[in-house]
């Protein structure tokens, strides 16, 4: 069964910032709530409590991006991007500088309600010119998300996950800029997951394979740019369509993206959206709102079935019976 890890974020930035003393960390109030209080022990001299004061960090952030410092802002994602946009968008994507924006909370993993949840980041930052966005969907991304970001030359987005993470993918296959993680294979229909809606899609993929329906799962981890070819040939040979299950509202985000790209090449296939319907989330606990919105494995399955148009016969009882194991990916290192 899969290795569950407390806080993976903590320990590895500080032994990765070790020997990179241009990297700085900026937080505005949420410290320990965004897993850097060990690090401010670590480095003193490097970090930077900027208060509530959101517009300020970001604009701080610019100021030493251009002195040669690679600022790494640790906060909500709903505080990176929604008030402080115009200094996001102006003083940072816009002169193209190297600030990583680590972004916590994303999508409905928080039971704060509205204020929390950041359902429409993807979105709003897919459209924000210079901008790379990250998601990471286990411990092992987001130990390996760091080397992916700071090899970009320009600012990157990345929705982190806090707290107990599972173990999704082997320690040693570590994220990839711009590739796609192959599941599993099968020519009927092609999903595309990312972040915690991987873990959802695992746990329906035993049932839908008994149940005779061939899937061929791609996580995805980088959201922006959004060019592996081996998303366009596995959608290409999907022979009923494409489901995508995002942890983001449905406009803009990942089904968006794909359909785009489907667009753009022509591919006259059916493309079923899961994902928030366009709506506000409110609060409670995760599981209960990935059921509530329909991003869970049970809404997967009812996706395959819309899609092509027959019964699995899959109920709750054999999802929740289903045990996860560390997932291989498909593809070969060196093919990548």
């Amino acid at each position: 069964m899969m290795d569950i890890v407390k806080r993976p974020h903590v320990e590895n930035f500080i032994e990765w910032s070790k020997d990179k003393p241009e990297v700085i960390v900026l937080t505005a109030d949420l410290t320990n709530s965004s897993e850097v209080g060990k690090w401010s022990e670590a480095y003193p001299d490097r970090f930077f409590p900027m208060r509530m004061a959101e517009q300020n960090m970001l604009g701080f952030a610019a100021g030493m991006a251009r002195e040669g410092y690679t600022p790494f802002i640790h906060t909500f994602a709903v505080f990176v991007y929604r008030r402080p946009y115009d200094q996001l968008a102006m003083s940072i994507a816009y002169p193209n500088l190297r600030v990583r924006l680590v972004a916590f909370l994303p999508g409905l993993t928080t039971p704060g309600g509205v204020t929390h949840q950041a359902i429409e980041d993807v979105a709003i930052l897919r459209a924000t010119p210079n901008m790379t966005i990250l998601e990471t969907g286990d411990a092992t991304e987001v130990e390996s998300v760091l080397d992916v970001a700071q090899a970009v030359d320009g600012p990157v987005y990345i929705r982190m996950l806090r707290g107990e993470v599972p173990r999704l993918f082997p320690k040693d296959e570590p994220m990839q800029f711009d590739r796609v993680r192959v599941l599993s294979e099968g020519d009927d229909v092609t999903v595309l997951t990312a972040g915690i809606t991987t873990e959802e899609a695992l746990r329906a993929a035993e049932p839908l394979a008994a149940a005779g329906v061939g899937i061929t799962h791609l996580h995805i981890s980088t959201h922006k740019p959004f060019g592996d070819p081996v998303i366009l040939d596995s959608i290409t040979r999907a022979r009923h369509g494409v489901v995508t299950l995002e942890n983001h509202t449905v406009v803009g985000g990942l089904g968006s993206a794909v359909a785009e790209m489907m667009a753009e090449n022509a591919i006259g296939k059916r493309l079923v959206r899961l994902g928030l319907q366009d709506t506000y989330a409110h609060g409670g606990s995760r599981s209960y709102l990935m059921r509530e919105y329909g991003l869970d494995a049970s809404a997967l399955v009812r996706g395959v079935e819309e899609l092509t148009g027959r019964a699995t016969g899959i109920s709750e009882s054999d999802l929740d019976a289903v045990r996860i194991e560390q997932v291989h990916s498909l593809a070969k290192a060196e093919a990548l």
